[in-house]
């Protein structure tokens, strides 16, 4: 027994002895301090580099706030750069009196939501049935769809225009630039249905396999199945789409010719010729097409700068969109990164 508790004790002794050596020699501290101190500089000049790069993007931004809130003094004076004497709201009353804005909302909400509805649904089935189904022209097609997204509204406007009015009669109507969006075209539609495609390529078949036997058809399981799997991709299609409507002011100029139907984008062109209309006017002493109260009409000639309500008016129309953007920023990042990774 003595023996047995020998062998047994004698190990666990030569462990309880064992100390890990945890000194470093000096040559392996100063490499250590060495890579500290490169890995330290190299991270510095990184955000140094990411400052000033987002500086470039950062400063149209912050010189278009500063200027519409300066009155005419302000902005005159050379001195006054980034910090007016005083904020001057008024060049805000003016440009949102002036654009309309309600109106203007209202359309540009209406031509957003209802075309990134129709990309979303579109792209979506399109992009699906390059991915999924073999046809003869597959490849001729996509590659078609593919040539689109290079090709800019402005070569073929005329063609669609003279489609639209005289072949369908659709003048002054939101349809010429709402219908394309459900057939898979519209403003950047052949990205979305690449996007998609490039998604669902790569998607395993056991998905619809197992909705078929459960008793799904094409539609339902496309609506349950795929398009909440494929997410990430739906969430770059709706910003991108969102975004690019919601600021294009070609398309609506061409085909939108009152006033109660233009978007925030399609008036701010001629804002600046109706703005130097309404000095002339006033210098004139005529007042009976200024749409501001009386008050504001009195300072207009001596504290308004035009170029002070263009950048106000400028803001009020980007800021729902960045509204939305700052609360699907994250997601479209992630969309971004997994809509890159698949395909």
């Amino acid at each position: 027994m003595d023996g047995l508790n020998t062998v047994i004790n004698k190990p666990i002794e030569k462990i309880r002895q064992f100390k890990p050596s945890t000194r470093l020699k000096k040559e392996d501290m100063i490499n250590l301090g060495k890579s500290k101190i490169s890995y330290n500089a190299k991270k510095i000049f990184l955000y140094l580099l990411l400052i000033n790069l987002s500086y470039v993007f950062i400063y149209p931004i912050i010189h278009m706030v500063i200027t519409s809130i300066k009155d005419m003094q302000d902005y005159m004076d050379i001195t006054v750069r980034w910090i007016p004497n005083k904020i001057f709201f008024e060049n805000y009353k003016i440009a949102l009196s002036m654009l309309d804005y309600k109106t203007g909302f209202f359309n540009s909400f209406i031509i957003t939501v209802v075309c990134t509805i129709g990309h979303l649904i579109s792209a979506s089935f399109i992009g699906y049935g390059f991915a999924r189904y073999k046809f003869p022209g597959r490849s001729f097609l996509f590659g078609i769809v593919v040539f689109s997204i290079i090709i800019p509204v402005q070569v073929i406007i005329v063609p669609l225009f003279y489609e639209f009015t005289q072949l369908f009669g659709l003048l002054d109507s939101r349809i010429p630039i709402i219908l394309p969006t459900f057939f898979g075209y519209g403003l950047r539609g052949g990205l979305y249905i690449f996007l998609f495609r490039q998604y669902f390529i790569n998607l395993p078949k056991e998905l619809e396999e197992a909705a078929k036997i459960d008793g799904c058809g094409k539609i339902r399981t496309h609506f349950e199945i795929i398009l909440p799997v494929a997410a990430s991709v739906c969430m770059v299609t709706v910003v991108l789409s969102m975004v690019w409507h919601w600021n294009d002011h070609f398309e609506p100029r061409v085909y939108l010719f009152t006033a109660k139907k233009q978007t925030l984008m399609h008036a701010l062109p001629k804002l600046f010729a109706d703005l130097e209309k309404i000095k002339e006017n006033l210098l004139a002493g005529d007042r009976s097409k200024i749409t501001f109260s009386d008050d504001i009409a009195d300072r207009f000639l001596k504290e308004v700068s035009i170029d002070s309500v263009l950048m106000a008016a400028v803001n009020v129309s980007i800021l729902p969109i960045l509204i939305v953007y700052g609360f699907l920023q994250k997601r479209f990042v992630q969309g971004i990164e997994s809509a890159g990774i698949k395909g």
